[in-house]
């Protein structure tokens, strides 16, 4: 009797799981785009040290130094092995790219572009219900991709403020037992605000906001059957804003502390997902999906040494509570958006007077969350690396 309830308990999570299967990192969003932003464990609002400050705190391309411009290209590889039930995903290799470039067009005025993923990707699993006849499998890929022209001013020595318009790309495809939607992108639109002021030589803060990505609804269309009827499926699938707060302490001797608190409105788009249906449908696909993501508090800590004139090592610590706690896990089978521990190490290297390289690895520590309703479990852990090579003049 046991084993014929959880069957149906993972069954009806399939369901009501399918589109926010992911592997990433503070929930479903990643905690930087480039080598540096990874080896200081994310903690970059205050300090900024590359052009991609610009998807964080746009502000930060006015305090880069840069006589002209700054270059930055930074591609990642994440290996973030899943379980659901035991079962492993068979899908455990991500690129992840970005770029970004940031130009100073007078003493006051800096303007710059970048285009990085920043969350998503997905899972295949063979079979997320061993209890059940027959194999359950679950394959979805998702993806978000941000475009950010960008703007920052220096109002005095002390203060610098940026804006940054968020362009966002997000690609859906979900296959189960019980449906499948093809793949399909949407465009959405958000902004990014930001301010960094020197307290003294030693110390400073930022701050940002990055406002919810307003996503357009995916559309699928599903065909009638004897039992079903069809038509179009929507899914609205938006990004949560966010907000950011960032202290740094720089000496002469060239040590870098920062500390960072980001809080993340997931309640608001991932508490329930609603699904558009037309009239008179019959299929197995519900009205929403309430998958009762928490709100996620996110602590950074980056610490930065210049051990040469060459050379600059990197320790840093990210946490955040998994937006999904044991209540939830039946909802979000298909979602192990949980790793909460975060080390990272990094280095960067001056290749010459413009061209530096860098390079950071991250591991997120194994994390298992069981529900309390069903004999489910899911987990995850990640070991992410990013290289970045950037061209300063």
């Amino acid at each position: 009797m046991s084993i014929q309830f959880n069957a149906k308990a993972v069954l009806a999570a399939v369901t009501l799981g399918l589109p926010l299967a992911s592997h990433a990192t503070n929930g479903d969003q990643l905690l930087g785009v480039t080598a540096i932003q990874w080896g200081m464990g994310g903690a970059v609002v205050a300090a900024p040290q590359d052009s991609a400050t610009l998807f964080v705190n746009p502000a930060g391309i006015a305090e880069l130094g840069m006589e002209e411009v700054r270059f930055d290209l930074s591609p990642g590889f994440m290996k973030p092995p899943r379980e659901v039930n035991g079962v492993t995903s068979d899908s455990n290799l991500f690129f992840l790219p970005s770029g970004s470039v940031a130009f100073k067009v007078s003493d006051q005025l800096f303007l710059g572009l970048g285009l990085a993923a920043q969350a998503g990707f997905g899972v295949d699993f063979s079979d997320v219900a061993p209890a059940a006849p027959g194999n359950q499998s679950f394959v979805t890929t998702k993806g978000f991709f941000k475009l950010s022209p960008s703007m920052a001013y220096k109002v005095s020595d002390d203060l610098s403020v940026g804006a940054s318009i968020n362009i966002g790309y997000q690609s859906l495809a979900i296959s189960n037992a019980m449906f499948s939607f093809p793949q399909n992108q949407q465009f959405g639109f958000g902004a990014t605000l930001g301010a960094i002021y020197h307290i003294n030589e030693q110390w400073q803060m930022g701050v940002s906001w990055v406002s919810k990505t307003d996503v357009s609804e995916h559309e699928f269309n599903t065909a009638s059957s004897a039992t079903t009827s069809g038509g179009k499926i929507t899914v609205d699938l938006d990004v949560p804003q966010q907000l950011s707060l960032g202290v740094a302490y720089k000496s002469t001797s060239g040590l870098l502390v920062e500390i960072d608190a980001k809080w993340i409105d997931f309640s608001d788009t991932m508490g329930s997902v609603d699904i558009g249906r037309p009239a008179g449908f019959t299929g197995s696909i519900p009205p929403s999906l309430n998958f009762g993501w928490d709100d996620q508090m996110v602590y950074s800590l980056g610490i930065q040494k210049q051990v040469s004139a060459e050379t600059d090592l990197r320790f840093g610590v990210n946490y955040g509570k998994s937006p999904i706690g044991p209540e939830d896990v039946d909802q979000n089978i298909g979602s192990l958006a949980i790793p909460e521990l975060h080390v990272s190490l990094g280095a960067t290297r001056q290749i010459s007077k413009k061209v530096s390289g860098s390079l950071s690895y991250t591991h997120a520590f194994e994390n298992e969350v069981a529900s309390s309703t069903s004999a489910n479990k899911i987990s995850i852990e990640q070991d992410i690396v990013y290289a970045q090579i950037a061209y300063q003049f």
